[in-house]
């Protein structure tokens, strides 16, 4: 299986998820006169303002009322039209939580949920903003598709093939820039990861902002002679068992890594199937059970542990496990 096709640059590029989605959307909206928007008084931060300006009639502010988002989305969707309903991540996904179950993904309604400002690295807002936990709320409901871009590429790619899915879809951006690490030539298939650098000792599998840092953990490895496979699971639900399963078969070690709480998230997923299937030696990257904190971006990417160094540290313990039978115990 070949490498994915990335973007070769010793400074990358940023950009912002949140930015190319503004862009994408109206640039979707030209092609498909089907596509409504929707947005709860938050069109400035999650760039729907870009499509509002360009139709304005095909957008409506439903105001501070997220259950309305949501509930109106779905009303859409049940006359044949193909709504986007975006506000931060933390609202979409806790305060309608309900709606969406009943109204969206009940009966399964054509409703793509793209919400912004995910994880911790929403920074000074604090804990109250900061969701961690909105993977495993969208995950667990049934129909629902859940979606994790890993950088601007792939957001372009991954907005341009939900809307000819048919049926609900979570996608999760961000309020940072991420570096780009695709390129034009990169592929996205919902439901399918990708192997972004191949390796035989260790297998890191990453989503969204944490698929950078897993290939700066990669470089650090390899510096000791360790060749550690990277792969982008942006899609998180449905799962590439597949793919994770050949992975676990070659390295017999995996790490996860997610900027989101280990339960119910990117590593929770893994753990399902290669315990099931395949069991080997895992540790999670993540939040670990707590709330987020206020603070900046690459300070709480430090306090909680995202970080390349603890990515490298969690792969030299599953190595060591698969060695010694008795590893996970002196560790």
């Amino acid at each position: 299986m070949q490498d994915s096709q990335t973007h070769n640059s010793s400074t990358p590029q940023l950009l912002g998820t949140r930015d190319v989605y503004g862009d994408t959307l109206a640039l979707l909206g030209e092609k498909y006169h089907d596509i409504v928007v929707l947005d709860a008084d938050l069109s400035g931060s999650t760039k729907t303002s870009v499509f509002a300006k360009k139709f304005p009639s095909r957008f409506f502010n439903m105001g501070v009322s997220e259950q309305d988002l949501m509930g109106t989305a779905a009303g859409f969707a049940a006359g044949g039209k193909i709504p986007f309903a975006s506000t931060f991540a933390i609202f979409a996904t806790g305060k309608a939580w309900e709606q969406i179950r009943q109204s969206i993904a009940y009966p399964s309604l054509n409703v793509k949920i793209v919400a912004t400002h995910s994880g911790i690295t929403v920074g000074e807002d604090g804990g109250s903003h900061q969701t961690t936990e909105d993977i495993s709320l969208m995950r667990i409901l049934p129909t629902m598709t859940v979606i994790v871009p890993a950088d601007g590429i792939e957001t372009r790619k991954a907005l341009e093939a939900i809307v000819f899915h048919k049926g609900p879809v979570y996608m999760r951006l961000s309020r940072l820039k991420f570096p780009v690490i695709f390129d034009d030539a990169y592929a996205f298939i919902i439901g399918k990861g990708s192997i972004v650098r191949e390796g035989r000792d260790v297998t890191v599998f990453a989503c969204g902002y944490m698929l950078a840092p897993a290939l700066k953990a990669r470089e650090m490895l390899r510096e000791n002679g360790i060749q550690a496979q990277v792969v982008n699971i942006s899609t998180i639900k449905p799962i590439d068992e597949d793919l994770i399963l050949s992975c676990a078969k070659v390295t017999r070690a995996i790490v996860t890594a997610e900027e989101h709480s280990i339960i119910g998230g990117l590593g929770s997923a893994v753990a399902e199937v290669i315990s099931e299937k395949y069991p080997v030696p895992l540790r999670r990257i993540g939040v670990r059970d707590r709330f987020g904190t206020s603070g900046s971006a690459e300070d709480l990417v430090k306090y909680f542990g995202l970080t390349p160094e603890a990515i490298a540290k969690a792969a030299l313990e599953v190595i060591y496990m698969k060695q010694n039978t008795s590893g996970s115990e002196s560790l």
